[in-house]
């Protein structure tokens, strides 16, 4: 309950609160606005109003006692009584502001999902974990001294438990800011990995990808077969990548996808030689008319890299905003959210 308190004395006389004028009515009006004793009963001179005045502090050492928050007469403000928690205005302005920007958030991505035509709003992926999982080649995927020689692990699943699946777009020929649109619009994370002979046209619109947050990675200079080169060979189409990458957007990749997914010893050796820490492949592939699934049961599972391509018109019958409906339709209508692939290697 706030408490109001007059300020004086004339204040009360502007009342009616005097000797033989509306003195009733003026005690009840004060009673109602400032809820205490006020000494009442047809007076309203000073020695009533100090009469008041000693109400009050009678009714804040009872609603202390009684766990109303109000101080006891002679303690400060803000003490605690016995078993008594005090609500921190800042704190809760801050969760109010908190909640606020959530359902902004989600607002905006349901703007985005209509915009762009999808037939739900993309689920939220979870917190990445705190623990990566340990990243083992997938059985059937071995070279010759895989363990051995320590060379990078081969995947198509990520570990997790997390109802998630990883995006990951190859090559780089199609350009289409469309796509950088949507993509940014909705919020939907995703890798790429490049090659040098396609990207080399457009360096920049790759790296307003970069800067939008998404990770680029290495898809060797010419996007060559690599198998039957020599080790020198496919050294020089990683190495090199792993060059231009660094020169033209500030890092040297650590992942590394070779074209058409085919390798050789050779292939890991030169890799783990130009920093590659690890080889994603795919378990799935989203073209804009079809799906294409590595297991039989065609079945997403959580923690699938999908795998798509830059391609447009002159490649697939839509563009890549159709590719991308296609598959957020489905991942999100099967209960999967899209996670960055980065945040659990």
């Amino acid at each position: 309950m706030r408490f109001v308190r007059q300020n004086d004395v004339k204040t009360v006389k502007r009342t009616g609160l005097r000797r033989g004028r509306g003195g009733v009515r003026g005690c009840i009006a004060l009673l109602a606005v400032a809820a205490v004793v006020s000494g009442c009963g047809g007076e309203g001179s000073e020695e009533a109003l100090e009469r008041g005045s000693a109400g009050r502090r009678g009714a804040a050492e009872a609603g202390a006692a009684a766990g109303t928050g109000e101080p006891a007469h002679g303690q400060p403000r803000g003490a605690r009584q016995h078993g008594q928690q005090r609500l921190d205005a800042p704190a809760a302005r801050a969760l109010d502001a908190y909640a606020g920007k959530v359902r902004r958030a989600h607002a905006a991505r349901v703007a985005a999902a209509k915009r762009w035509g999808l037939a739900k709003v993309p689920l939220s992926a979870p917190a990445p974990p705190v623990r990566k999982p340990e990243l083992r080649t997938r059985e059937g995927f071995e070279v010759d001294g895989h363990t051995e020689d320590g060379l990078p692990p081969v995947f198509t699943t990520v570990p997790t438990r997390h109802k998630v699946v990883f995006l990951t777009i190859d090559d780089g020929a199609e350009k289409d800011p469309a796509f950088l649109r949507m993509m940014t619009d909705l919020r939907i994370p995703y890798t790429a990995f490049l090659s040098d002979y396609l990207i080399k046209e457009d360096y920049g619109y790759f790296a307003r990808m970069r800067d939008r947050g998404v990770a680029l990675h290495n898809h060797t200079l010419r996007h060559r077969h690599l198998p039957p080169l020599s080790y020198a060979a496919q050294k020089h189409e990683i190495c090199g990548m792993q060059d231009v990458m660094e020169k033209r957007y500030g890092t040297r990749p650590t992942l590394f996808r070779p074209p058409y997914g085919s390798y050789d010893r050779d292939t890991l050796r030169a890799a783990a030689t130009c920093g590659v820490k690890a080889v994603p492949l795919w378990n799935e592939e989203v073209f804009v008319d079809r799906w294409d699934y590595r297991e039989s049961d065609r079945e997403l599972r959580p923690g699938d890299i999908v795998l798509s391509h830059f391609r447009g018109t002159s490649d697939w019958k839509g563009t890549m905003p159709d590719m991308i409906r296609r598959f957020l339709n489905l991942v999100t209508a099967e209960g999967y959210a899209v996670a960055r692939l980065e945040d659990y290697l």
